[in-house]
Parts: structure tokens; C-alpha cells; sequence
């Protein structure tokens, strides 16, 4: 609609149609049928809308496929990332894929359902805050985010250990065929980074990770011995060196909106009925992304709370 029929329409009384916004969601967990009701009403405020999806949908290829069909049949454009419940090798799964190959698999499926991945080429945005670059990451954690008093790795593990927090990942998240997570987080950051070097020049970015690119959120955890599995010191300048409008992650469990150097880095997770079951109703959800976007419609303010993953 050109700016003319904009001040025709409202001259004769009916609203302007909405601009698309970019919105957010992660950590919907859908294996917890509270959790699938709320995400089988989770709806566009308008025809143009954009939603992306920071991991941890669920831990089968069947959850998965399940959650971003039905979301990609409602929104203009869905684009995922994984958390790290869609890399576990969960006992029952029939699909029986752990690591790489499993990876790989959920963005096969997201292609069949034309849903973007961190594998596909980046998409602009150009609704409302726009134009951006939007940069679907894979980057998993390095161990790198040391809890206070810990002076290495297996200190730190140590003391995770006696706090009782160790990431079940260190059961179900088989980083086949790399030695090891922190090998594979190496191998994904290489590779992010040579694409990132050819993003298009002058435009902004929201970068879309599971994990915070910067330490800064887990600093609200209720167990900071939990950081460890919270992401890699490696990306703490990525905010600025490329450019970003917005972040966007999940994984801890505590939605709010923290800035570093100018920019809003957005936790937008959903987290578990009984975390989100103690408010009224679920948290303002889907998240509104870019700066001028307005309230995020449905769900009284996003509440600050801690927790630990798992």
C-alpha cells in the first residue's frame, strides 16, 4: 500500500494494515503438552510477519517437525536454529541419529517445510526496523564460560559437580564424528566466521544463536556453575564486529532484554510449564525483535526469572 492509500484509509476511517514485524520464540519444549497448547496459539499479528526460532523446540526429529510445520503454515517466514535438545540422542527416538548426522537431518527436514536454517543462504528483512540482515547461527559452547573461582575446565566441572547442575548434555549430546563438543563448537565457529566475512555491506544484522554470544546473561543464573554450558567467550565482539542490531538467544530460561555496547541482546525462551505456569499467562510472547517494533501482542509484561536449564 502506497503512503497515498495509507492517508485514504485512515481518512475514511479504517486502520492502515500493520507492517510485518521480526518476531522471536525459543525454548518452546514441546514434548510437555502444556507447552504445545501454547504454541498451538501462537499466531502473526499481521500477514508479513517473520518468527525466529532459537532452538530447543524438542528433543525428537518428530517434535521438531511437528512444532515448525504448524508455525510455518501461520507465519511469512520461520527461520530456526538448534538448541541443544534437538542434538540429544534420546533414548526411544526411533530416527536414532546423534550428532552431525542428526544435525544435518533437522535442516533436511526444515528445507522440505521451507523453513530457513543456519545452512541457508542469510535472509533481509525489510518489514518494520528494517532492512537487517538476519543470521541464523549454529555455534554450540566451548566450556569457556568459567563459573566465579574456577580456574579451568575440570575445576570448573568439579564444581558443577558438587552443585549438582551437570548439563545433561554430557549424556545425551553426542558430538560424533568431532572428538568432542568444544572441538565441535571449534569447527562451527571457523566455518560461521568465513561466511559472515561476506555479508553484505552497510546493512545491519540480528544474529539468531540458541546460546548467548556474550557472557553478560549468565550472570542471573541461579547456579552460575551452569554457564559452562552456556555458549564461548570466542563470540563476545561478534555483536559489534558485524554489525548487529539485535541478538536474539534463549537456553537460559530467563526472557528479558539486557544491552551490551548499545545493542539488546533478547532471551525469548518459553521455558517449562512449571516455570511459566506460576504467572497468570505465559510471558509476551512471540518477542518483538527490532527497535520501534511495538509490545508483543497477548501476555501480561515478560517476567524476570532465574533458573538452569538443563
Amino acid at each position: 500500500m502506497s503512503q497515498d492509500e495509507r492517508v485514504d484509509a485512515t481518512r475514511a476511517g479504517a486502520a492502515p494494515p500493520r507492517a510485518g514485524r521480526l518476531l522471536a520464540v525459543s525454548d518452546l519444549h514441546v514434548r510437555h503438552e502444556r507447552n504445545r497448547d501454547v504454541v498451538r496459539a501462537l499466531r502473526p499479528g499481521s500477514p508479513g510477519d517473520w518468527l525466529l526460532v532459537a532452538g530447543d523446540v524438542g528433543e525428537s526429529v518428530a517434535d521438531v517437525t511437528w512444532a515448525l510445520s504448524l508455525l510455518r503454515d501461520r507465519f511469512a517466514r520461520v527461520v530456526w536454529v538448534p538448541g541443544n535438545h534437538e542434538l540429544w540422542t534420546a533414548p526411544g527416538d526411533p530416527e536414532d541419529l546423534r550428532g552431525e548426522l542428526k544435525y544435518r537431518h533437522l535442516v533436511d527436514r526444515c528445507r522440505e517445510l521451507g523453513v530457513d536454517t543456519p545452512e541457508d543462504p542469510y535472509p533481509v528483512w525489510r518489514g518494520e526496523g528494517g532492512p537487517a540482515v538476519v543470521v541464523p547461527l549454529f555455534l554450540l559452547y566451548d566450556y569457556s564460560f568459567l563459573p566465579p573461582g574456577a580456574f579451568s575446565r575440570a575445576h570448573a566441572m568439579r564444581l558443577a559437580d558438587e552443585a549438582g547442575v551437570i548439563c545433561t548434555d554430557e549424556f545425551l549430546l553426542d558430538p560424533d564424528p568431532y572428538p568432542s563438543r568444544e572441538a565441535w563448537c571449534r569447527a562451527r565457529l571457523a566455518a560461521t566466521r568465513a561466511r559472515l566475512r561476506d555479508l553484505p555491506a552497510g546493512l545491519p544484522t540480528v544474529l539468531v544463536n540458541h546460546f548467548p554470544l556474550v557472557r553478560d546473561p549468565t550472570r542471573a543464573l541461579r547456579h552460575p556453575e551452569f554457564a559452562l554450558w552456556c555458549g564461548t567467550t570466542a563470540t563476545a565482539d561478534w555483536p559489534v564486529r558485524y554489525r548487529a542490531a539485535a541478538v536474539v538467544h534463549g537456553h537460559l530460561h530467563i526472557p528479558r532484554t539486557l544491552r551490551r555496547d548499545g545493542v539488546p541482546h533478547h532471551e525469548v525462551s518459553l521455558g517449562y510449564p512449571r516455570e511459566w505456569q506460576r504467572f497468570p499467562r505465559p510471558p509476551q510472547w512471540p518477542v518483538p525483535v527490532l527497535a520501534g517494533s511495538p509490545a508483543g501482542h497477548g501476555g501480561p509484561p515478560r517476567p524476570d526469572r532465574t533458573g538452569t536449564p538443563s
